[in-house]
């Protein structure tokens, strides 16, 4: 049998789990409603109010003077009045207190909320539905769950409002299953649902969402004859539509005797979210016909439909329907309208709609300046990001997010460096994104210790912000600190695709094919072995470690799209193989896949490092007249280092000055580069000139530079390069080898004698010495090199790879291949040196250094001598 309403099954003192610390929602799980403190509730710190005189105060009835300075909305004035009741002794009646609250939850005055309540418990043991229920309205409104039930506690008897606020209350604040339980506990006392009722617990159904108690729901609308009420049909669509059941939801619709303007919403709405925009789109034009006015909220639905759809021609309909019955007006309206703009790539027509706006706020800037940062429009995002300074509006945690990321793709580090002390000031640094984002930056700025900063002052750290430090660090070459990083995220967090595509470009940067393999598995296992760009990230990753039979069983593995052909022909590429990349491109056009822009430079590339001119040049036409693609500044560059490393100089300079667009610094370097190889010194130096017009912070030019001086035996002038690059604080990265043994990368760097193995390494090096001597060998630094070509050969190489490979040969079995990847140039005296320990050993070793692959062999190089730095042409 059903309990009396008045028994108070509930005891005001049961001990219950504070409801201020959200829990996971397990949808089966019954479990009682958090309770009151253990503690008593009792006075809060309130703002200080002079007490009023007692000649300000009504003597012959204080409670009516306090009703009726509540019903003004006097709140200062009532309180001194409340104050000076209490401190007279004079009776406080309940209507006062009702009133007094109910203006607290008007005006939201929280601590004035908790005086009130003190003053209530004072004199009340327990409360009357009228009392109570103003408190409760009260202690919901403020999210103070915990006083709200400790006062549902005490109250003698409840009505059928007391529960409504507190299902209300609980499911406002995220706790779904207690609003529903408490759902419960009212029908089990017998309490009789009202019009109210339904609709809050039906958004209870759909915010966890929960189907079965849904329907569950339903039946009892049935039930208690509330099946013909709109305002509960409108909940049941809601509900059903959050729970992802939109047939259930249309036939309620359509059972409808009468329909709202909330109905249509709801459909529309709900169609759209769950992802059927198109008929979505047809409610709102049936809404249209049937001569129902949409509304603010309908407007912004249909608008972010066409953003999904990213339909441009039903969008420009709508935009057209807004601008006729003035709800561009509204300022959600016009941020739905620009988002839109964005999303179909036409920032002109989004910037008109955000131009006339005549009321900005914080959602329109960011909207706006997100527009131009999806355009890759960074200098107007920022300039933008300016102009909302000027107008006084305060950037959110998404404004500075959006600004920031522009700031990392031009290297604007001073507006970067602002946003962060912005961020520190507002605390929104406190924001994941905006920590996050920061990380980016920092890292594209080459500020990567600031970046680590960030990271270590990030008190929870999430998947991105592993990501955001590796990826910077990959940047950043420190890929051997990349890998320790990423070993520390997996034993906190599972790392996504994103993680797991930046990690395998810091194993291919230093050659860990072992940890590559490692991350291979655990793709498989996780089965995304064909999740977005992983399939080519793992291409690019055995290409790069130099193992192609294992490239090509990936390569065969997946679908292949024009990035996996294009990671395969660069690969050739760099191998200087460029008749096997010839061969791969025409398979690929015979396959049907249509070659892109990045195509043609690894084309380019190929034909450059093997001295096709011809065929270059005849792909050069090609790109353009057969595929319609217009060569970029990558392109000239390419077609300038093919004719000049042919020894074409004239012609390549020729080019350079017919070219229809301004010549970048990779262009005149591709030419200085030419003239170091021919030692065309005046060429070279006209080159450097207009480098150092477009770029004077590149450490690679004033390396070119050097070379071309020292090859020709001015080394005054290398002296003046290198004291111009001190000047400048330009620093040479110093000489760095990997190699990995047992699935761990070694890391050498030159001139460091920290290495636990020194002693050993440097024994083996010297018997390498000792026996070239023997054998007559010509390559040692100190018999057939100058001197001044050995400091020379320290400085551009830094000889890392010679102690690289003595570890491999100390730690690995007799036979085993010996592969190492170095930063810098291989010099002559190293290739020759490592040509003469592969056929000492009778092992397989290979270098890939910045340029070029070598694979030594019985004494053979596959470069055929001519890939290493200090190789003049002949």
């Amino acid at each position: 049998m059903a309990l009396p309403a008045k028994a108070s099954p509930i005891s005001p003192h049961q001990d219950h789990p504070n409801p201020s610390s959200p829990r996971p929602h397990h949808p089966r799980t019954v479990r009682f409603p958090p309770g009151p403190r253990s503690r008593r509730i009792g006075p809060r710190k309130c703002r200080e109010v002079s007490v009023l005189s007692t000649g300000s105060l009504n003597t012959q009835n204080p409670n009516s003077y306090l009703c009726e300075l509540c019903l003004r909305g006097d709140l200062q004035q009532a309180l001194g009045c409340l104050n000076s009741m209490q401190e007279l002794k004079s009776g406080v009646e309940e209507d006062s207190f009702i009133a007094f609250s109910r203006l607290c939850e008007h005006k939201r005055a929280y601590d004035e909320g908790a005086l009130v309540f003190s003053y209530v418990l004072e004199v009340y043991t327990q409360l009357s539905i009228r009392l109570g229920n103003a408190l409760l309205s009260m202690f919901v409104r403020f999210g103070n769950l915990a006083d709200a039930w400790y006062v549902f506690g005490r109250m003698n008897e409840r009505d059928v409002f007391s529960w409504n606020i507190m299902v209300g209350g609980y499911a406002k604040n995220g706790f779904f299953d207690e609003a529903l339980d408490l759902y419960h506990r009212m029908l089990w006392v017998g309490i009789k649902p009202d019009v109210y009722t339904f609709p809050c617990v039906l958004r209870t159904c759909g915010g966890v969402p929960d189907l079965a108690r849904g329907r569950e729901v339903h039946v009892h609308v049935i039930r208690h004859g509330f099946e013909s009420d709109v305002d509960v049909l409108n909940a049941l669509i809601t509900m059903y539509m959050k729970c992802g059941d939109v047939v259930s939801a249309r036939l309620v619709f359509d059972r409808m005797s009468r329909r709202d303007r909330i109905s249509w919403n709801a459909m529309i709405s709900g169609y759209i979210e769950n992802g059927e925009c198109y008929e979505g789109l047809r409610q709102f034009f049936r809404m249209l016909e049937r001569c129902i006015d949409p509304d603010i909220m309908t407007m912004t639905s249909v608008v972010s439909a066409c953003e999904i759809l990213m339909d441009g021609k039903i969008g420009r309909e709508i935009h057209g329907y807004v601008i006729r019955t003035a709800s561009g007006d509204d300022v959600s309206v016009a941020n739905s309208l620009i988002q839109f703009y964005s999303s179909i790539g036409q920032w002109e027509e989004a910037e008109d709609v955000f131009s006339r706006m005549e009321c900005k706020d914080v959602v329109s800037w960011t909207s706006m300046i997100s527009c131009f940062e999806d355009n890759l429009l960074h200098e107007k995002a920022i300039e933008t990001y300016k102009m909302m300074e000027e107008a006084g509006v305060a950037p959110d945690e998404i404004t500075i997010a959006t600004v920031l990321s522009s700031c990392a793709s031009l290297g604007r580090l001073d507006v970067g460096t602002e946003l962060h002390g912005l961020a520190n000031e507002t605390g929104l640094i406190s924001c994941s994104i905006v920590a996050n984002t920061l990380i980016d930056m920092y890292s594209k700025c080459k500020c990567i210790d600031k970046a680590l900063d960030i990271f270590y002052s990030i008190p929870e750290k999430n998947v991105i912000s592993w990501t955001s430090i590796i990826l910077g660090l990959r940047i950043n070459n420190r890929c051997f600190e990349a890998l320790i990083f990423f070993r520390q995220m997996k034993l906190r967090l599972e790392p996504n695709a994103v993680t797991l595509i930046s990690i395998l470009s810091a194993c291919s940067r230093i050659g860990a094919l072992m940890c590559g393999k490692e991350i291979h598995a655990h793709v498989l296992r996780n089965g995304l072995a064909f999740h977005g760009f992983l399939p080519n990230a793992l291409l690019d990753m055995y290409v790069r470690c130099g193992r192609m039979r294992s490239a090509w069983n990936q390569f065969n593995l997946h679908e292949r799209d024009v990035a996996s052909w294009n990671i395969l022909l660069m690969g050739y590429a760099e191998r200087g193989q460029g008749t096997l990349a010839l061969d791969l491109y025409h398979r690929m056009n015979i396959s049907g896949v249509c070659p892109d822009e990045i195509t043609f430079i690894s084309l380019l590339c190929a034909c450059s490092r093997s001295g096709m001119v011809d065929e270059g040049l005849e792909y050069f036409q090609q790109m353009q007249c057969e595929y319609s693609i217009t060569p970029n500044l990558k392109h000239y560059a390419c077609v300038v280092d093919l004719l000049g490393r042919a020894g074409q100089l004239e012609d390549a300079y020729e080019f350079i000055q017919e070219m229809t667009v301004a010549p970048d610094a990779a262009i005149w370097g591709a030419l200085l580069n030419a003239c170091r190889i021919h030692r065309q010194v005046d060429l070279g130096e006209l080159a450097a000139r207009h480098i150092f017009e477009k770029d004077t912070k590149s450490v690679g030019y004033y390396i070119l530079l050097c070379n071309l001086y020292a090859d020709v035996g001015k080394w005054d002038e290398v002296a003046k390069v290198r004291k111009f690059m001190r000047e400048k604080g330009l620093t040479l990265d110093p000489g760095c080898s990997w190699i990995e043994v047992k699935g761990k990368v070694h890391a050498f760097l030159s001139g460091d004698n920290c290495h636990p193995q020194k002693s050993e390494i440097n024994a083996v090096i010297e018997g390498f010495f000792e026996k070239m001597k023997i054998d007559g060998f010509d390559g040692l630094d100190d018999s057939s090199v100058d001197k001044i070509e050995a400091s020379r050969a320290e400085i551009f190489c830094g000889h890392s790879e010679r102690q690289a490979v003595a570890f491999g040969l100390i730690n690995t079995a007799p036979g085993m291949p010996i592969r190492v990847t170095k930063n810098l140039y291989m010099c002559q005296s190293c290739h020759d040196i490592v040509k003469f320990i592969s056929k000492v050993v009778r092992r397989q070793i290979s270098v890939r250094d910045t340029e070029n692959f070598h694979h030594f062999k019985d004494g053979a190089c596959s470069c055929g001598d001519e890939g290493y730095w200090g190789k003049q042409a002949t």
